[in-house]
């Protein structure tokens, strides 16, 4: 936790409400979301028991699993989900757009737009996960078959849950970690994990301050768990009862009562946390979005576009593990794009930069001096390089030679020329900047910052990161385990041990 973080929580828990964090929304937001609140069952592994699913507050749909030890009906309900999920996602493959490669030499396409799925918390994220590792291997034929779009729907949410790994992506977002992105309570990070308590604090109830709220909230008859977990003393008193009636009901009509009270009791436990989730988007939506979100959303869209074409040309569902180089170069993706976003969120929010500033990795200072045609002919031939003298009362932690940037030139570099000390507490840097201002040897206007002017300089760079060199799958080292080899087997016999270790094979 960042000190100014934990300032932050302090003076939530002192105020009583949430505090800002961020000035702009760090991450996209659909106008059209994919809402999923899952609930699972306790004691059995990923056995789904219901969800309610939707793209509008008011467009509600409840899928339930009266008995979730029941083999057939978990693929019901996994077939039933995906006549949600899969028409929502050939909702967005209508309209492409071309995107220049190579230099503008050439052009790809890609969706205009992508789906969204939001969820409670990543709680939820990870039922989605497993659900989507348990049914992408099923078959619509053979000895236990599913139906088509079973194995289909796996192989979405196995994408969406590796896109919710990536460092800036929105495809699928835990709404928790999307509020605590942007806002502070006063209550721990584990406390964060429970939606209720999250809304608690950042619109707490008519009198009621945040603390009290967040432990209003934390009372199950009040408001039930966010899923997919399920408060014991439910599981107990009303949702064995419920199921036990199912199961033993002598007839169809006594089924489809016990069916409907099935129904009514779940849609009470999860109807709650739909409304949450709602006013969550509603909170999010009201920040303006920061400069470089829609870039990150471009390569969701890339993303989600890349797979589809997968999905369409009839290629494979995704590994049960991966190999030693695509493990490899997984990690080193991730790397990259969690460096990336770090340096973009801080040049789009000053309140994240100010997080760096504290750390000494940028501060910020005003512009004394400027020499704006200054031309550096030492060289073979002469180059523009303009000076400017930033005087600050920040500390300035960055040696003579070290390279500055700021988040309103990018573009440009600064070099670090002379940090002299001054008798006031301020410094003085002067800078050398090079870069961002055309290849003439005049300066267009606002290119070099004028007297006056307040600049923030930091170490941290938006620049683009090369990818690191990786042997082909077929060249990996017998010290990690040699070239991949991979032949799936038959399905296991229904309740079969898990095969891996996995708890996750006992769905089969």
């Amino acid at each position: 936790m960042s000190t100014l973080r934990a300032l932050a929580k302090a003076q939530a828990l002192a105020a009583g409400v949430a505090q800002p964090v961020a000035t702009v929304r760090h991450l996209h937001l659909s106008p059209r979301p994919l809402v999923l609140v899952p609930l699972a069952m306790a004691g059995e592994a990923n056995a789904p028991l219901a969800v309610l699913a939707g793209t509008a507050p008011d467009d509600a749909r409840l899928l339930i699993v009266p008995q979730p030890r029941n083999r057939d009906q978990r693929f019901g309900f996994a077939a039933e989900l995906a006549g949600i999920v899969l028409p929502y996602l050939d909702s967005f493959r209508g309209g492409s757009e071309a995107v220049p490669v190579d230099r503008g030499r050439d052009v790809r396409y890609r969706y205009v737009d992508a789906p969204q799925l939001l969820v409670p918390n990543p709680a939820g994220v990870t039922f989605l996960r497993l659900l989507g590792r348990s049914t992408r291997f099923r078959r619509p034929d053979g000895e236990y078959p599913v139906h088509p779009s079973v194995p289909l729907l796996g192989r979405w949410l196995t994408f969406f849950a590796e896109r919710a790994e990536h460092p800036g992506s929105s495809a699928l977002l835990a709404m928790t970690e999307a509020l605590t992105l942007h806002w502070a309570t006063g209550q721990s990070a584990v406390e964060d994990l429970h939606l209720p308590a999250v809304l608690g604090w950042l619109d707490p109830p008519p009198g009621l301050d945040g603390a009290q709220a967040a432990a209003r909230a934390e009372d199950p008859s009040i408001c039930p768990p966010a899923g997919p977990a399920t408060d014991p003393d439910f599981d107990n008193q009303v949702l064995a009862p419920a199921v036990a009636a199912y199961d033993e009901a002598p007839d169809d009509a006594a089924r489809l009562a016990a069916y409907a009270e099935l129904e009514r009791v779940l849609r009470g436990q999860l109807a709650p946390t739909w409304e949450l989730m709602w006013r969550g988007v509603g909170l999010l939506a009201a920040l303006p979005p920061g400069a470089r979100v829609e870039g990150r959303w471009a390569g969701d869209r890339d993303a989600f576009t890349a797979h589809a074409e997968h999905v369409d040309s009839g290629g494979g569902p995704q590994p049960r593990r991966d190999g030693a180089v695509a493990a490899a170069v997984r990690l080193h993706r991730l790397e990259r794009a969690l460096t990336s976003y770090a340096v973009q969120r801080a040049y789009d929010d000053p309140l994240v930069m100010a997080e760096h500033r504290l750390t000494g990795e940028a501060f910020v200072g005003e512009v004394t001096l400027a020499d704006p045609k200054r031309v550096d002919d030492s060289g073979k031939r002469p180059v523009l390089r303009p000076r400017v003298q930033v005087v600050t009362a920040e500390p300035v932690a960055v040696p003579v030679g070290a390279t500055l940037y700021s988040p309103a030139r990018p573009a440009q570099k600064a070099k670090v020329v002379f940090v002299t000390p001054g008798g006031d507490g301020k410094t003085e840097v002067v800078l050398e900047l090079s870069g961002g201002m055309g290849r003439g040897l005049s300066a267009p206007p606002g290119t070099v910052p004028e007297v006056g002017e307040r600049l923030c300089l930091t170490t941290l760079s938006d620049a683009y990161l090369p990818a690191g060199a990786f042997p082909a799958p077929e060249e990996t080292p017998w010290t990690h385990g040699g070239p991949p080899t991979y032949a799936p087997g038959p399905d296991p016999e229904p309740g079969a041990p898990p095969s891996d270790g996995d708890p996750v094979e006992a769905w089969a």
